[in-house]
C-alpha cells in the first residue's frame, strides 16, 4: 500500500524560491534523491543526458535528509513552515517524480500546502499537483508538454534544446535561465534572446545572488 512506502529525501529546508514565476516567495524545499538523467557522480557526468546539473541529490545526508513514511514526510514539511501566508512546498531533485506520487501530494495538501514540482518533464505529472515547472534537457524525451512554467537553461549546445522548439507548448510562462558555467557569463546572450523573442522572460538564480540556499 502507498501508505507503507518510504520516500528518500536528500534535504528539506525553508527558504525563498529563487527562480521563475514564484521568485521571492517563501517555500519549503523538499529535495528527493535520484535522477533519471544523471547518476549524480562526477565520474559519470561526461556520459549523462544532463551534463550541467549543479545540485547534489545523492544520498540522504543533507539537512533533514532521511527515509520518511508518507505521514512523516508530511510532518517534516509542516514543521518547517513558520506559520502565516499560504504554505508552499517545492518538490525538487534530482528528478522528484521518481518518488513524488498522489498520496504524498494529497498528504501535503491536506496540511494546507500548495504543492509545486520542478521536473525535467520526462515522467508523467500527478494530476493533483498545484504548480508545474518543467525544465527540458537536450536529448531527453519530453513528455510533459503543458504546465505553469517552462524554464529552459540557456544555452544548451545541442540543437534539440533551442528555445524555438518549445514556443508552441501549453505553458503560462516561458523563462530562459542563464547556464551557470564556470568561466562563462551567459547572461548577456540570454538577455539578448529575450529582447529579440518577447515570449521569453529571463529567470535569474536570485538565491545565489542573495547568498541563501
Amino acid at each position: 500500500m502507498a501508505s507503507h512506502r518510504t520516500y528518500k529525501v536528500k534535504e528539506a529546508f525553508f527558504t525563498l524560491q529563487g527562480e521563475g514565476a514564484q521568485a521571492g516567495r517563501a517555500a519549503v524545499f523538499l529535495r528527493f534523491t535520484g535522477c533519471n538523467l544523471w547518476s549524480g557522480r562526477e565520474e559519470d557526468r561526461h556520459a549523462a543526458v544532463c551534463k550541467f546539473c549543479d545540485t547534489d541529490f545523492i544520498g540522504t545526508d543533507g539537512t533533514n535528509g532521511g527515509r520518511y513514511t508518507l505521514v512523516q514526510c508530511g510532518e517534516l514539511v509542516q514543521s518547517l513552515w513558520p506559520g502565516g501566508g499560504r504554505p508552499y512546498v517545492v518538490c525538487t531533485g534530482g528528478e522528484p517524480l521518481l518518488q513524488l506520487d498522489e498520496p504524498l501530494i494529497q498528504e501535503l495538501q491536506r496540511r494546507g500546502f500548495e504543492v509545486a514540482v520542478e521536473t525535467n518533464g520526462t515522467l508523467p505529472v500527478p494530476a493533483s499537483i498545484d504548480w508545474v515547472c518543467v525544465s527540458p534537457k537536450a536529448n531527453a524525451n519530453l513528455i510533459v508538454r503543458q504546465g505553469d512554467e517552462l524554464k529552459l537553461v540557456y544555452p544548451q549546445s545541442e540543437p534539440e534544446a533551442h528555445p524555438q522548439l518549445f514556443t508552441d507548448l501549453d505553458f503560462r510562462h516561458f523563462f530562459l535561465q542563464p547556464k551557470d558555467e564556470a568561466g562563462h557569463n551567459h547572461t548577456p546572450a540570454t538577455v539578448a534572446y529575450c529582447l529579440a523573442h518577447p515570449q521569453w522572460r529571463v529567470s535569474l538564480q536570485t538565491h545565489k545572488i542573495m547568498g541563501i540556499e
